[in-house]
């Protein structure tokens, strides 16, 4: 019964993940993905052949999502006040039919009235407030059913401070001048200041083209042979599923950017093995959720807050891409060492060879799945197109492999070639259907986040920082912690997305605007990477994070425990933005030269090992108490030369002259615990 129930779990998360909520019958099942389908194709014909004000892609954006959602997902997921229709899965209620055309009309209000609105400015009319408060009301209970109430709830207490501002009993630290109707509604649903800015922007232009693209390649076989891939590489050595579970999650994770679509899509074949080859359920769960969580830092395509960060920061894609590198392929490389440290620990072996897939046929099964992720970076990287026409141009080379994969295929093993090419053709649609249906949970989060970024820009901002910067009494340290903290739990409850998006409109400015009035400088990227990073740890972070209950439901394991040691596993790369902000080496800011790049990168990797040694307590024996300050030492020194500088009166030219001191102290715990595993060897023997 408990493997029926925990199979039962992995599909409802699988089919979530995919966007099916509702599956309703008759004529009716075919309107939520022709919806779905129409939304991919619209999004497909602005990016290329269709010209359209911004206002009005963004709106039209949005009006596909709410028709999606309050068609696909019920009002609520059990039977409340015996009132089944709220919890109707099988078919649409009528109350859900009104409420999405509804939710529609109010989100296109804006451009069917855009010219006599654009004259009004500030001045707007009842029938402009009548629309307003649907949408912002609509869109909340849209973004409850799909994300949680945690997002509604924060954007409604934003509002209700937005409006009791001047009230007497707020302190006068808070106290805010407060807003009047007319002014939030014209702020938030007939401006692109609030629900219609930037984040909901980058969700229409941008981000849909490469959930799209995703959809298109794990719908053509792509995730799977990710897995294949990497477990033939991987599988033999020590720990080997667990390597490969790593691998796989950071070669999906760039093209899906959920960590939740990791776990079901690779952990339901690498936590069994990891189980097989003797991870406990608890560690072997835990190393897919670490990984899958950190495939959203992956470059070169990352989570969809990234492409946000860009235009927040006002600069090209492939500088996002290039600060976050080395962080990113740190946090990788040290979660690799601790599989090992963990195999070495359990003293695992590898899979043996028999049981896993021939590495040369295995790469030549899938290569095809490779040229469109190639495309896709020679378009970023070489041909610096921007991200949504690269996009856009390596979707059309995914859709005709899709189109021509399976024709390919019967012509070779001699079967009719027509029913395969409609297979293309069907599947072709399938990953239409999905992209829209996955990015539902995108739209909505960046337009309702977009709520709490205008209540900001409604004059909160200055105020914002004046509060952190007194909680913090104008300590940078202190500030990064209460961020990190901040993010951490407030991400419990909400997507990556809408807590980067919530966090640097409240904090980045902070961060940057306190280290000034130190005399620090903190780089506009570092402050946003920092709530990106930390928006990202939330996915794991108990109790709530969702990606540990999708991996113990997989492994059979306890969540809360399956939470907690990810988040051990998690701490190596919950130190980097700590690093990255003080020390701007590590996002490769004034970096130009690959060689400095590369000893930059090297010096994190091997500092991150240190790290992970310290709190995994292992090395190659088990360390002693007072080993632990060396290992930190080390990778204080390895990742802080600037501030290692400072202290030895060397110019700041000079940093990189301190990373012989931290090799020097990691090379002294490499000789005495080689010696002590030597006398230890014969005793476990």
């Amino acid at each position: 019964m408990e493997t029926k129930t925990d199979l039962d779990i992995v599909e409802k998360l699988a089919e979530e993940e995919a966007g099916i909520h509702r599956k309703p019958s008759g004529w009716s099942a075919w309107v939520i993905p022709s919806i779905a389908v129409g939304w991919s194709l619209f999004q497909l014909a602005i990016a290329r052949w269709i010209t359209l004000n911004s206002t009005y892609t963004r709106a039209i954006h949005l009006a596909f999502a709410l028709l999606i959602v309050f068609l696909n997902y019920p009002m609520f997921k059990k039977t409340r006040l015996g009132i089944k229709v709220l919890s109707a899965t099988h078919r649409i209620p009528l109350i859900d039919w009104i409420l999405a055309f509804a939710a529609a009309w109010s989100s296109l209000y804006l451009i069917i009235h855009y010219e006599s609105i654009v004259e009004r400015v500030g001045h707007p009319i009842l029938l402009d407030i009548v629309a307003g408060i649907t949408l912002v009301v609509l869109l909340l209970e849209a973004a409850r059913r799909v994300i949680g109430p945690a997002l509604p709830v924060i954007a409604l207490l934003f509002t209700a401070y937005a409006f009791l501002g001047p009230s007497d009993f707020l302190p006068e630290l808070i106290r805010f001048k407060g807003v009047s109707l007319n002014r939030y509604m014209g702020q938030m649903t007939m401006s692109t200041e609030g629900i219609y800015g930037v984040p909901l922007d980058v969700s229409a232009k941008i981000v849909f083209l490469f959930v799209l693209f995703g959809a298109m390649l794990e719908r053509a076989g792509g995730g799977q042979y990710f897995i294949r891939m990497a477990l033939s590489l991987l599988g033999g050595f020590k720990g080997g599923p667990a390597k490969a579970a790593i691998l796989g999650s950071g070669l999906t994770g760039m093209v899906s950017g959920s960590s939740i679509a990791n776990i079901v899509t690779t952990g339901t074949f690498t936590i069994p093995m990891m189980k097989k080859v003797g991870y406990p359920p608890t560690k072997a769960a835990a190393v897919e959720v670490a990984a899958s969580t950190d495939g959203q830092l992956a470059p070169p395509i990352m989570g969809a807050a990234a492409f946000i960060i860009a235009e927040y920061v006002n600069v090209p894609y492939v500088e996002v891409v290039k600060a976050a590198a080395v962080p990113a392929f740190a946090s990788y490389a040290a979660l690799f060492y601790i599989s090992h440290i963990e195999a070495s620990k359990l003293g695992l072996k590898g899979m043996p060879r028999t049981e896993l897939p021939p590495i040369f046929s295995t790469f030549l099964s899938g290569i095809h799945y490779l040229v469109p992720l190639c495309f896709l970076i020679y378009e970023l990287v070489v041909l610096r197109h921007s991200p949504e026409l690269a996009a856009f141009n390596a979707i059309w080379v995914m859709a005709l492999i899709m189109l021509f994969q399976n024709p390919i295929k019967a012509w070779y093993h001699k079967e009719p070639i027509r029913p395969a090419l409609w297979d293309g053709v069907k599947n072709i649609f399938s990953a239409l259907a999905m992209g829209g249906r996955n990015m539902v949970s995108v739209a909505l989060a960046t337009a309702a986040a977009g709520i709490i970024v205008g209540v900001v820009a409604m004059g909160l901002g200055g105020l914002i920082t004046q509060i952190i910067d007194k909680i913090s009494m104008g300590n940078i340290h202190i500030m990064l912690v209460i961020t990190a903290l901040a993010s951490l739990l407030i991400g419990m409850g909400l997507p990556t997305t809408a807590t980067y998006i919530v966090m640097a409109s409240l904090t980045a400015p902070a961060i940057v605007t306190i280290g000034q009035a130190q005399d620090f400088f903190v780089p506009l990227m570092s402050a946003h990477l920092f709530c990106f990073y930390f928006g990202i740890l939330a996915d794991d972070t108990p109790p709530v994070g969702l990606a540990a209950y999708a991996a113990a439901a997989i492994a059979k394991s306890p969540p809360i425990k399956t939470g907690l040691q990810g988040f051990m596993y998690d701490i190596r790369t919950a130190i980097l933005p700590f690093m990255f902000i003080f020390n701007t080496d590590l996002i490769l800011h004034n970096v130009t030269s690959w060689s400095q790049g590369i000893l930059i990168f090297v010096m994190a990797c091997i500092g991150n090992f240190a790290f992970a040694s310290a709190t995994q307590g292992w090395f190659f024996t088990r360390n002693k108490i007072w080993e632990v300050p060396f290992f930190l030492a080390a990778t204080f020194i390895l990742m802080r030369p600037d501030q290692m500088a400072i202290w030895l009166g060397l110019a700041q030219a000079q940093r990189y002259w301190t990373y012989p001191i931290g090799l020097a102290i990691l090379g002294v715990i490499v000789l005495v615990q080689k010696q002590r595993h030597a006398r230890l060897a014969p005793q476990a023997s």
